[in-house]
């Protein structure tokens, strides 16, 4: 049973929390750490399955580039939007359609076309991200998306300044766990994006809790008296909720099976 609370993010498009000049130094940051992370892959290392389970690492990769480009432009919107509405089967999500057509669109690619285009189009979204005007930032995005089993709004600034960088942060652990290397972890970097996303968590379930998050990225978090108590290890922690699977194989249950998006 999934934890929640009707009143998040309540009739309001959900906004981001963390200031423009941090979401802005973040998104560079992680592209540049996932452009690392995909240079240090070797030749055997493109067909290993990854947690996505419906993507190997290569098909991961063109995934990540046509995320990191898709606010590039405003053109290369419009254009990744309309190719995705037009394969988007029935029943299917919008997002997912989308990032089908990232990866149908590079699957042609040998691994080296895939590291130079990654190269070439990370810079260009973040630059793309930073761009994106205040007022067009609070516009409230077509549609709903379900978290939780409960529809929420998301503005685009909060797509912009927040999931496109939860994303390839996230499959930035997903290629370290399908290779068996150790991610880069910082406290200055990946700690931030760790603490937006226990601030939301705590939002989205609004229950009391005690939160004991370890490694370089962790901290101590806590609301109320009487709540919930969990220790683990930040980058778990933060799979978990994700809706990825516990490194120790073990089910999630009470307030780690309210979910936040990535």
């Amino acid at each position: 049973m999934i934890i929640t609370t009707t009143t998040w993010p309540g009739p309001r498009a959900v906004q981001p929390k963390i200031k423009r000049p941090t979401a802005t130094r973040l998104a560079q940051t992680e592209y540049q750490r996932v452009i690392d992370a995909v240079d240090a892959l070797q030749s055997e290392d493109w067909t290993r399955p990854t947690d996505c389970t419906a993507w190997d690492v290569r098909e991961l990769v063109a995934h990540i580039i046509g995320q990191a480009k898709l606010f590039a432009s405003p053109l290369e919107v419009v254009r990744q939007t309309r190719a995705a509405t037009a394969r988007q089967q029935p029943g299917q999500a919008q997002v997912d359609a989308l990032t089908a057509f990232q990866v149908e669109e590079r699957q042609h690619l040998k691994p080296e076309e895939l590291r130079a285009e990654l190269h070439h189009v990370a810079p260009r979204g973040a630059r793309g991200r930073r761009r994106v005007p205040r007022f067009v930032r609070h516009i409230r995005l077509p549609g709903a998306e379900v978290f939780n089993g409960v529809p929420e709004t998301w503005s685009i600034g909060y797509v912009t300044d927040v999931i496109l960088t939860r994303d390839p942060w996230m499959h930035r652990l997903d290629l370290a766990r399908a290779t068996g290397r150790e991610p880069v972890i910082t406290t200055d970097h990946d700690g931030v994006l760790v603490a937006d996303v226990v601030a939301e968590w705590a939002c989205r379930h609004g229950q009391p809790y005690r939160l004991q998050l370890t490694g370089p990225a962790g901290g101590s978090w806590s609301s109320g008296t009487g709540g919930e108590e969990i220790v683990m290890d930040a980058a778990d922690f933060c799979r978990v909720i994700s809706g990825r699977p516990h490194s120790d194989g073990g089910q999630p249950g009470g307030l780690l099976t309210t979910q936040v998006p990535f």
